[in-house]
């Protein structure tokens, strides 16, 4: 077992011992800057938790480097939950140091806070997160592997920093090319989500690092959080979200960083991402299970983000088939990632993805696109595919500043059904890239005031695309 490759964090503190306690209502943290969108959104607040603290040494944890400690510790973190939450709730304290441990299971009014200098690192032994317990996964519900970090029906609960949080989930990366694909078929099949049970090697259905299921009232500031098994931040059926100040450090396969799933009012601002995989990308469940379940993702506000690396800044799907609504990105920089603004869908998918706003961006040296619309994702041949064409209309891009990338835009539609894709606007662009704007299958586009540099062929490609219109002229 090794528990500290791969997340290569900085050198960290010894723990502290003696190291006095800063109970959670003496606190005053930085103010939230008042949230402004272009639809109606709640102006969210940080979870008040009462004025207690208790230690997790006080029942029986032990910062070490042995892997010995993961059970003992398992059971301390427990038990400090448990105590802090029987005695009202409040703020269970992870000192400095490297706490070895297996899941950690929260509760409602608790506050998980890692201090300056604190390093939780997970067990590598993948029994240690039986028993099972709902989750979702790709977009469909089903019981499996706990999470590394879990909630689930808990009101006010939050994870602070400024320590760091490790999963040391190498030992998971290889079942990404053995994971079962039967779950993508189980609703079509009627197998209902209490017998769709996994949890073993043969499934390889690998869970996600934190997962808040069915919770309100969230707060993530503060901390660094790398090397899960699967997607990392992965709220789902979520209400009242605030994650700010969240460095998120990933590798391996499906590492996300932030994948809100069928959540409302939800503000993601001055994170950092280095990802495997999409930056933030929202979700709302997969095909026929997406459409049992019906709950979109909707009031998202993400601000004041950068990346250095991943295959998308703000993503929307592709499991969509819930509906994804009232998005605004704003005042974000991206620079290594592949978009910058990415969505995609399938003909499979049905649904919405609407009023999407991104504005105040600059963008550097994208991979493939600055943004695209995609609906003929091709990642994703898990099912039988049937005609259940998704819309993607209101969409609205504008003051955008990119220099380098192989392709400004490209929109991608459906042949039998052109106008899925509709009204999208592009504004107050200045797009240095190889190749402009390539769009087939797709309906009243319109650019204002879009200065296109390209090295190669003509700046607008249009394809069976019907409206389409630059600086108020028709372009054929």
């Amino acid at each position: 077992m090794n528990l500290r490759a791969p997340f290569a964090f900085a050198s960290l503190f010894a723990c502290c011992l003696a190291a006095p306690c800063i109970a959670a209502g003496q606190e005053s943290p930085e103010p939230i800057a008042p949230i402004r969108a272009p639809f109606d959104m709640p102006q969210l607040t940080r979870p008040v938790f009462p004025d207690r603290t208790v230690d997790v040494r006080a029942h029986g944890a032990v910062a070490s480097d042995n892997a010995a400690d993961v059970a003992k510790n398992s059971a301390a973190f427990a038990a400090a939950i448990k105590a802090c939450a029987d005695a009202g709730g409040g703020r269970v304290l992870v000192p400095a140091g490297h706490w070895q441990t297996g899941p950690i299971h929260l509760r409602g009014n608790i506050d998980l806070h890692l201090a300056a200098g604190a390093e939780i690192v997970f067990s590598d032994h993948f029994e240690d997160y039986l028993p099972v317990v709902p989750v979702r996964v790709g977009g469909i519900e089903l019981l499996n592997y706990s999470p590394l970090v879990y909630a689930r029906d808990c009101d006010n609960i939050a994870i602070t920093g400024p320590g760091k949080l490790n999963g040391n989930a190498r030992a998971w990366w290889p079942w990404k090319s053995k994971e079962t694909r039967e779950i993508f078929q189980l609703e079509a099949r009627g197998v209902p989500p209490e017998k769709r049970i996994y949890g073993t090697p043969e499934a390889a259905i690998r869970p996600s690092f934190v997962t808040f299921y069915n919770c309100k009232n969230i707060l993530m500031e503060g901390f660094t959080i790398g090397s899960g098994p699967n997607w990392t931040i992965h709220p789902v059926y979520c209400e009242n979200i605030i994650i700010r100040r969240v460095h998120v450090l990933t590798d391996g396969p499906n590492n996300d960083g932030i994948d809100p799933d069928s959540c409302r009012n939800l503000l993601i601002e001055h994170c950092v991402f280095d990802t495997g995989d999409d930056c933030v990308v929202l979700k709302s469940g997969y095909n026929e299970d997406g459409w049992r379940v019906n709950r979109p993702t909707e009031n998202v506000v993400m601000r004041h983000c950068s990346s250095k690396r991943g295959h998308g800044g703000l993503v929307v799907g592709s499991e969509m088939s819930g509906g994804v609504r009232n998005v605004y990105m704003h005042d974000c920089h991206f620079e290594g990632t592949d978009r910058a603004v990415r969505i995609k869908s399938r003909i499979d998918r049905g649904a919405f993805v609407e009023n999407i706003r991104a504005e105040n961006l600059s963008v550097k040296n994208m991979k493939y696109e600055v943004a695209i619309l995609n609906m003929d994702y091709g990642s994703d041949r898990n099912a039988t595919v049937k005609a259940a064409p998704p819309v993607f209309r209101d969409i609205h891009l504008k003051n955008i500043t990119a220099d380098g990338a192989p392709v400004a835009v490209r929109i991608t539609g459906l042949e039998a059904k052109p106008d899925a894709i509709r009204d999208i606007t592009f504004e107050d662009m200045d797009i240095k890239s190889t190749a402009g704007v390539i769009a087939k299958h797709a309906k009243n586009l319109t650019f204002k005031n879009v200065n296109l540099t390209v090295a190669k062929g003509e700046k607008y490609n249009l394809t069976d695309v019907e409206g389409a219109t630059v600086d108020g002229k028709p372009v054929e």
